[in-house]
């Protein structure tokens, strides 16, 4: 599978042709502030931009690892059973109010 281009390899690449035309005898012609590098009379960017020029490259399966990772996903999905409840209640906790809504205090019931 061929490797993708990635931002420091086009970075590389541009700092190697800046240093070449340099060597050559280029001059950097500098340009005042404010001023665009855009032809008013030229069409928008967007619509001159071509989106995914490369061809999509082709994904090679593992059925080692897909098998895997199938063999997890329904591990997961298999259902535990719920567990027993014993037949004793457990006391749970219950909150006193007054008359006018305020807890007053906390108190354990058994139901």
């Amino acid at each position: 599978m061929k490797k993708p281009v990635s931002k420091a390899d086009i970075r590389a690449q541009l700092e190697q042709e800046t240093k070449r035309f340099l060597t050559e005898g280029g001059q950097v012609e500098n340009v005042p502030r404010g001023t665009s590098g855009k032809d008013p009379a030229d069409a928008p960017l967007f619509l001159n931009r071509r989106l995914f020029v490369e061809p999509s490259a082709p994904r090679t399966l593992v059925p080692e690892v897909v098998a895997a990772i199938e063999a997890r996903r329904k591990e997961r999905l298999k259902r535990t059973p719920a567990p027993k409840r014993s037949r004793l209640r457990k006391p749970r906790r219950k909150i006193i109010y007054d008359d006018f809504g305020e807890p007053l205090r906390k108190v354990w019931v058994e139901d």
